[in-house]
């Protein structure tokens, strides 16, 4: 399993928010089934790395039309074959150091 994050940014729509873009985005993840965790500047997936990326190609792919010529996609991919990662253990993690 891996954890991926991925930020997605359309260029070209009338105005600087892209907030309606981001929640099209969740709609795309919500259909795919896939464990993810919005945070204030990227979203969070978790899950088999092939379906991961499925999934952040359609919400690439998607994110076109309209007013938006250009999408930039930022991916992060930490994807252990040593153990599994998920969301919840690499927060526990730290959270452990925090409180030794």
């Amino acid at each position: 399993m891996a954890v991926v994050q991925v930020t997605i940014v359309p260029s070209g729509p009338a105005g600087a928010s892209i907030s309606k873009y981001v929640a099209h985005c969740l709609d795309v993840l919500e259909e795919s089934g896939l464990k993810y965790q919005l945070t204030p500047m990227a979203t969070v997936i978790e899950g088999d790395l092939d379906r991961v990326m499925e999934a952040v190609l359609r919400m690439h792919e998607e994110t076109f039309g309209g007013e938006v010529v250009r999408v930039l996609t930022s991916i992060s991919i930490d994807d252990r074959r040593d153990k599994s990662v998920s969301i919840d253990g690499k927060l526990a993690a730290v959270r452990r150091h925090r409180t030794e």
